[in-house]
């Protein structure tokens, strides 16, 4: 089903939201690790595959990005991105650890930095339940 062109607009806000969130302050570097590892959780092939590009575009090496559903086992990614990593996994799941990791958060990114970034996991959260529910299979 082509679910973008029979919900231009409400689909449209997405995207535009998306597109707001890739201009914000936060390093779109983490934001699209964050959206890579969502996509994994979720199972969005097409998403996976996507962001995956998108950090090799970015300069992320290509052995990192192999890593990531492993990154709790792990000394290979930076302190910030195993918070990005944590709280994409947390946010997804909506874990009880929460507010533990919020707290580990704020000592590393500003509150609008974390508003960007929680806003991002919940929406490519929505991404990717479209995408799988009513888009085509990659």
């Amino acid at each position: 089903m082509d679910y973008k062109e029979i919900s231009k607009k409400t689909v449209g806000y997405l995207y535009q939201a998306h597109s707001s969130i890739r201009t914000s302050e936060m390093d779109n570097t983490l934001i699209a690790l964050a959206e890579l590892r969502i996509s994994q959780l979720n199972g969005c092939s097409y998403c996976c595959s996507f962001h995956a590009n998108e950090l090799r575009e970015m300069g992320m090496e290509l052995s990192l990005i192999d890593k990531i559903p492993g990154y709790k086992h792990s000394v290979s990614f930076s302190s910030k991105q195993v918070l990005v990593l944590r709280w994409a996994d947390a946010v997804t799941g909506l874990t009880e650890d929460m507010e533990v990791l919020l707290e580990e958060l704020k000592k590393e990114f500003s509150e609008k930095e974390i508003v960007e970034l929680t806003s991002s996991i919940s929406l490519m959260n929505a991404l990717n339940r479209l995408r799988i529910s009513l888009g085509e299979k990659f």
